[in-house]
């Protein structure tokens, strides 16, 4: 791929629309690439914050978002803590606009917290509680950069070699500089299904869920394993339950527990008699097209209902559980 120069990566939002989504791309690929590149783009970018891993997220009026800070206004309030307490070349890349301003996240863990939120008007957020909060773009772009945060956190030594790794500037991959082996942040395939026998679809819940919320069956894709070798395998363990026509619908990365790529799908049952593995999960069901409705409709963290029982619920619009639900209640009704 021929790379484009740096005038051209900093003047791209003088062409047409169309000529930005594919000159982005090949921006991004320049600044992983070049560390001179992101060096540069790191004095003109934006930034995502972080502390210990939590984002900063601000409130205006019922909507909840993530900001991104300019380099000017970082240095501003990093200046007060002295340069030896923090390094902008720790960052890693996250994005860029199609106007080519580079998008940055910044873990700022060990400065104080308290004084950050107020010079930054926010609040470091748990990132599995700011998730539910925001919506649009912001939901991804503090996924990416928390997995990526996280790795580098984690990852800080050659398996090989035991000796440090170096990190690029944009944060791509790390380097051992011992044996020069290369080393990437890493995905882990899980496959979520939802389960269906003609007007019912079937859904569980797991000890570690919060308590009501059930949703789609899913698992880690283990060595060796297909996409659909993994479903069945998965579905097999979990409910006993032999599945064919599988459908694939959607992909998501997900940060939680550790950064995964969810591969969603549908599946039909040959039979619907459940043998639950309890080492695997607490309950499934299976439940017809108005309790999913009802369910669809519950708030998350419900509180009881008058006769003291919890209403179910299912995860949040955010999760591709919610987005393969959704699909099937709309075949459903349609049919």
């Amino acid at each position: 791929m021929t790379q484009m120069n740096e005038e051209e990566c900093f003047h791209c939002c003088e062409m047409p629309v169309i000529w930005l989504a594919g000159q982005s791309a090949r921006f991004l690929f320049e600044l992983k690439e070049n560390d001179d590149a992101c060096r540069q783009a790191l004095s003109s970018g934006s930034f995502y914050l972080f502390h210990n891993l939590s984002p900063l997220v601000r409130k205006s009026g019922n909507r909840y978002y993530a900001p991104t800070v300019s380099c000017t206004d970082l240095l501003k309030v990093l200046s007060h803590y002295g340069k030896d307490k923090f390094n902008l070349e720790d960052s890693v890349l996250v994005d860029c606009s199609d106007s080519c301003i580079a998008e940055f996240a910044l873990d700022l863990g060990t400065l104080d917290k308290f004084n950050l939120e107020k010079e930054f008007s926010g609040k470091f957020t748990e990132l599995s509680k700011a998730a539910v909060k925001i919506d649009g773009k912001d939901g991804p772009a503090l996924s990416k950069a928390h997995s990526l945060l996280h790795w580098h956190e984690t990852n800080q030594y050659c398996s090989k070699s035991g000796n440090l790794t170096q990190k690029n500037l944009s944060g791509s991959k790390r380097v051992c500089g011992a044996n020069g082996m290369i080393h990437y942040p890493q995905m882990s395939p899980v496959v979520i299904t939802l389960v269906s026998s003609r007007n019912r679809c079937l859904l569980a819940h797991q000890e570690s869920f919060p308590a009501g919320m059930y949703t789609a069956l899913a698992g880690f894709c283990e060595i060796g394993e297909t996409v659909e070798e993994a479903v069945r395998r998965e579905v097999a363990e979990e409910v006993g339950l032999v599945v064919d026509a599988l459908r694939y619908s959607g992909s998501q990365h997900w940060p939680f527990p550790i950064s995964s790529l969810m591969v969603a799908c549908h599946a039909t049952a040959k039979d619907e008699e459940l043998i639950i593995n309890r080492a695997e999960i607490e309950d499934a069901r299976w439940f017809t097209l108005e309790e999913v409705i009802e369910a669809l409709q519950v708030k998350m963290m419900p509180n009881n209902l008058p006769d003291g029982t919890l209403p179910v619920w299912v995860p949040p619009k955010l999760a591709i559980a919610h987005q393969l639900i959704q699909e099937w209640v709309q075949e459903q009704t349609s049919s």
